[in-house]
């Protein structure tokens, strides 16, 4: 009996220590409800542009396929491979010597003209004189025959010299015009040599960078037969991009005023961005997509850009003013759709469910559920629910806007 009664108190003690231990955490929050510390930041008021943001794919404004326009040996190539070219520049020289040879022959004949044409200028001189003379023999002898101081075969043959000097005439005539005709022959055979000529020089046709040597020299060449060099435009370039069929009407609407600008991002430098405006809408909607083709310009003159290189590109549309407007880590995703925390006066947390719109950089439109000037959380919702008692401590006041 004396042992049982021992265990008894010492279980006694045992428990009661036990129940003063669970007692004095309840004491130490007597005093109220744990507060959680956040970073919160203020809804705000902003005017932010409708853009369409979608992938889009770099091409060169012009490619010209450079070919010669005669044949010949492939002399020398004044330019290197992916060098930029000026309109002008010379790429290409093709021997000139059977160019040159065909243009001395083609002013030799005309030299041979001009002096078959003035030797029968000068036959048609003597023709014409002899044909004048004739002529008033003949008038003579026909007086005398009528007054039968003449006979009649005196005056038949005045007449036939006549004839026959005045044929002579019209033929030297013929062979001048016939020489006449010869000698503008010849001076666009020389025209045609010496655009011959010019072409033994190659030059560029655009201003663009150069790709591949295609054909080096040494090699013969035949007229407008495989490409030498391929010239690629890229000042100014184009943007080829699509949107949905929706934004069609916007896009018409809104391009009928003014040019709509677009920006594009480069995958390897996203933080920096090429200004355009959008040049071309398609004329046909994509039916198998839903789609409309764009094209955009953009100047380029730092060559930002690259032929077949993928971007993303931004099409701004109209701007929704008076938009509220919270960072987008603010939003958060639960079973009833997504919510916000937001600050009540009383220091308290607010679980608010919101409409979302559209996230632009590290923001996002609140269509529904917040107001311009609320306050909501931005770091810390882990640690919340609703009612729990918040220590806000706004995000400009914190390294990096967190705690």
């Amino acid at each position: 009996m004396h042992f049982i009664r021992v265990t008894t108190i010492a279980v006694f003690s045992a428990g009661t220590l036990l129940l003063s231990g669970c007692a004095q955490p309840q004491a130490k929050t007597a005093g109220g409800p744990p507060v959680t510390p956040v970073t919160v930041a203020k809804v705000m008021q902003e005017s932010v542009p409708s853009e369409q943001r979608v992938v889009g794919t770099v091409e060169a404004s012009s490619i010209v396929q450079v070919k010669s326009q005669i044949a010949g040996q492939l002399e020398r190539v004044g330019f290197t491979e992916g060098q930029n070219v000026n309109k002008g520049d010379l790429l290409f020289v093709v021997d000139r010597r059977p160019y040159e040879e065909a243009l001395r022959q083609a002013k030799a004949a005309v030299s041979r003209d001009r002096a078959q044409i003035a030797q029968a200028e000068a036959s048609l001189a003597r023709d014409s004189a002899q044909a004048r003379f004739a002529e008033s023999d003949a008038a003579r002898y026909a007086e005398l025959s009528k007054e039968g101081l003449a006979s009649k075969s005196q005056y038949d043959q005045s007449r036939a010299t006549f004839d026959v000097s005045r044929e002579s005439a019209r033929a030297t005539q013929a062979t001048i015009d016939s020489g006449k005709a010869a000698l503008e022959a010849d001076i666009a055979a020389v025209g045609a040599a010496e655009l011959n000529l010019s072409y033994c020089q190659i030059t560029a046709p655009i201003s663009g960078r150069t790709g591949n040597l295609l054909v080096h020299a040494g090699n013969l060449v035949k007229v407008n037969d495989v490409p030498l060099v391929v010239i690629h435009q890229v000042s100014p370039i184009f943007v080829n991009f699509s949107v949905p069929e929706q934004h069609l009407s916007a896009i018409r609407r809104l391009s009928a005023g003014h040019k709509l600008p677009v920006r594009v991002y480069t995958q390897d430098n996203p933080d920096r961005f090429a200004q355009g405006d959008l040049a071309v809408i398609d004329n046909t909607v994509d039916s198998n997509t839903g789609t409309i083709h764009l094209k955009a310009e953009f100047a380029n003159q730092d060559r930002m850009l690259w032929p077949g290189q993928f971007v993303t590109v931004v099409l701004t549309l109209d701007t929704i003013q008076n938009a509220a407007v919270v960072p987008a880590v603010a939003v958060q995703a639960g079973q009833q759709g997504q919510f916000v925390y937001v600050v009540t006066a009383d220091n308290k947390a607010e679980m608010r469910p919101v409409t979302v719109g559209r996230t632009f950089g590290e923001k996002t439109i609140i269509d529904k559920g917040v107001a311009p000037g609320d306050t909501v959380v931005i770091d810390g919702q882990l640690r919340l629910f609703p009612g729990a008692q918040v220590q806000a401590v706004d995000a400009s006041k914190t390294q990096a806007g967190k705690l």
